[in-house]
């Protein structure tokens, strides 16, 4: 509290120094939780690899869940580390206006990358705190919430997603035996076993021959 009741409006390179100091051990703790949840996955995928070895299809399957869901979480992780890196630069370009102008300036870019990690659990009760200093200080204006419809998907399209990542891991994982292969090569694995079939030179050149009139076909 300063002379006649007033407090002291806070020096604004100190409270950007300490929202980039905060940024930076939430991105310590995004880095352990990536790491942890990596070695899990190692374990699962050594669980599949057995349960698919011992023909336990339906164990396999619910260890490939975990595997997709493991791989989604990461992904969420890095996205939210990405963003903390844009907002650290952010403050770094705040510090370089502070100096010439003498005040903070009002960041788009920064509300709406504080507005995405305010949606990650791991890190929503750190970042809110800091969205609402720095709305205090004139950085970022008040954020909104997206809307219930906007956050939701279509629950079919969700499932079929899904069920597509597993079918990829499985596949990925037992070496063609379970699953599916991505949409990308699904045209040419797996191929199937056949017994070698001795042909003629002339037979060899009759099936090359109507091979390159099917592929033209397909071409045309």
């Amino acid at each position: 509290m300063g002379l006649f009741g007033k407090t002291k409006a806070p020096d604004p390179k100190e409270s950007v120094q300490k929202w980039t100091s905060a940024i930076r051990k939430e991105g310590y703790k995004i880095d352990r939780n990536i790491g942890s949840i990596k070695r899990e996955e190692e374990k699962v995928k050594r669980s599949l690899k057995d349960a698919a070895k011992k023909g336990h299809t339906d164990v396999c399957k619910v260890l490939a869940k975990e595997i997709v869901n493991s791989r989604k979480a990461q992904n969420k992780l890095f996205a939210a580390k990405a963003h903390m890196n844009s907002v650290q630069m952010q403050m770094k370009n705040q510090l370089a206006v502070l100096r010439i102008s003498g005040a903070l300036q009002q960041s788009t870019e920064v509300m709406a990358t504080m507005q995405q990690l305010i949606k990650l659990e791991d890190v929503s009760a750190t970042m809110r705190e800091l969205s609402q200093e720095m709305m205090k200080a004139g950085i970022i204006e008040e954020m909104v919430e997206d809307t219930l419809d906007e956050a939701l998907g279509d629950d079919d399209e969700l499932e079929d997603d899904a069920q597509e990542e597993v079918d990829k891991v499985l596949f990925e994982l037992t070496a063609g035996e379970i699953g599916r292969a991505p949409a990308a090569v699904s045209d040419t694995l797996p191929i199937p076993d056949t017994p070698e079939v001795p042909v003629s030179d002339e037979e060899s050149e009759e099936d090359m021959s109507a091979m390159r009139e099917r592929l033209q076909a397909l071409r045309s």
